[in-house]
């Protein structure tokens, strides 16, 4: 059921009045008011003026301006502590490079600047006295879960290939179906995703990985999105145990809440299967070394999606080590923590469930101990269990007071106190601490690990 009255925020009511005293129109437009008649609160809020920049700009004189955009008519304005966006009604000229207009002009019609945008749902005004402002049908398609370019689609994704993804986006987030011409359109013109800036795709991709339709978007549009990932396109019909590597990846992937990096490991985690597998006859028994490969391809990935490092190390590592046993063992958890700290084991162990769950026939063994795992993780963490030498109750300063000489030895010395804290040997409290750095004094032992479980690091994965 669609809202038929939307309330502005204050600032939105404030920057209408402020036009129109002025003598000029305005209306709020796009995705916020999309959002608005689907009961969804707007991210933000972008209003339409027959007003030129510069005279946008007049109206708020007093405030602050930010005019970044004023070259294709855009001033953002703050009131009350919040922008919003004032764009010039405008018709558009030719996009020769498939990414943004070679012209745009203004006009002082709104139905002309609404006739320019992507898909009638976006193509919507409305103003609180004079109501919506609908040329194209977009609250009908609204009402029916229905995503259609305004005009002639294969001119709206031909003028700017990003619209492409942002259908596929809008259809996972707002679990609309594509309109048949649109879709075949969106088909036909799959290519000029390769015209995509690759800050804008990862942006888009973020949006569409976490939307609540993804699972229906990736199976019907494996191929669409396969122009921008073509790492994706040899799972396609590789043979897995119940079905292909794509499937899984799917169902892996809806398997997961809607966290970016969550969702983009899922589909990233198995890019390397089809080149690495081991036959017995015509039959596929494994998958060796495919995550430590996966991970390399990844990396390849996100770094020619511009992802930031930080993005890039957190995915690669999950997926380096998605096929890691993480067990329910006290020692063997706190062995994980001190090699991949709290986050990124918690992130892990819900890899490894996602991997489970998008197998056919999940093992529900291995489900529940990992649930143990988890549980038992979440129980070390509210005790405070120590892993890492910041937690332990002295430092290499205590040490140096009490006599021991600083060096490379006073750092195996520390680590050998935590491998004692953690294996239960001894208390964390200074005295207990020193009298055990005593017992280790003039002793370069390796790192000592607790082996309750495989290393994380045999896995294949160097920190």
């Amino acid at each position: 059921m669609l809202v038929r009255e939307i309330s502005l925020p204050g600032e939105v009511s404030q920057a209408l009045e402020r036009l129109e005293r002025a003598g000029w129109e305005a209306w709020a437009v796009g995705g916020c008011v999309r959002d608005s008649l689907l009961g969804k609160k707007p991210a933000d809020w972008d209003l339409c003026t027959d007003a030129p920049p510069e005279e946008t700009l007049r109206c708020f004189a007093e405030e602050r301006c930010v005019t970044a955009g004023i070259k294709h008519g855009t001033v953002a304005v703050w009131l009350a502590g919040k922008p919003v966006e004032i764009t010039t009604y405008r018709v558009e000229g030719a996009y020769s490079d498939c990414r943004r207009p070679d012209t745009v002009a203004f006009t002082r019609r709104v139905e002309e600047d609404l006739a320019r945008r992507d898909f009638t749902v976006n193509s919507m005004a409305y103003h609180p006295a004079r109501g919506l402002q609908d040329p194209f049908g977009g609250w009908d398609d609204l009402e029916r879960g229905l995503l259609r370019c305004v005009g002639d689609p294969a001119k709206r994704f031909g003028e700017d290939a990003l619209r492409l993804l942002r259908a596929l986006r809008f259809s996972a987030c707002l679990g609309f179906f594509l309109e048949e011409g649109t879709e075949q359109a969106l088909r036909a013109g799959r290519e000029g995703l390769r015209h995509v800036a690759a800050e804008r795709a990862l942006e888009e991709l973020r949006k569409l990985l976490c939307g609540e339709a993804v699972g229906k978007v990736l199976r019907q549009y494996g191929e669409v999105l396969g122009v921008l990932l073509p790492e994706l396109v040899p799972m396609m019909g590789f043979p897995a145990l119940e079905f292909d590597v794509y499937e899984h990846t799917v169902r892996s992937v809806e398997a997961v809440g809607p966290d970016f990096l969550l969702r983009m490991t899922m589909l990233l985690h198995d890019i390397a299967r089809p080149f690495c597998f081991q036959k017995e006859g015509a039959r596929i028994v494994g998958y060796e070394g495919h995550c430590a490969l996966g991970a390399k391809m990844a990396d390849r990935v996100l770094a020619r999606l511009r992802a930031d490092g930080d993005t890039r190390r957190e995915i690669t590592r999950l997926i380096a080590l998605h096929d890691g046993p993480v067990e329910e063992d006290r020692a063997c958890l706190l062995d994980w923590l001190a090699e991949i700290g709290e986050g990124r084991l918690q992130r892990l162990i819900q890899v490894l469930r996602a991997d489970l769950l998008g197998q056919q026939e999940p093992d529900a063994g291995r489900l529940a101990a990992l649930d143990r795992a988890e549980r038992h993780l979440d129980a070390l963490l509210a005790e405070g269990a120590v892993y890492s030498l910041r937690q332990l109750a002295v430092s290499g300063r205590e040490l140096i007071a009490a006599g021991f000489a600083p060096g490379p030895g006073m750092g195996e010395i520390l680590r050998g106190l935590l491998a004692s804290v953690m294996g239960g040997e001894t208390e964390n409290s200074p005295p207990a601490l020193l009298k055990r750095a005593e017992e280790l004094r003039g002793f370069h032992p390796k790192r000592p690990r607790i082996e309750v479980c495989p290393h994380p690091s045999a896995l294949g994965w160097e920190s």
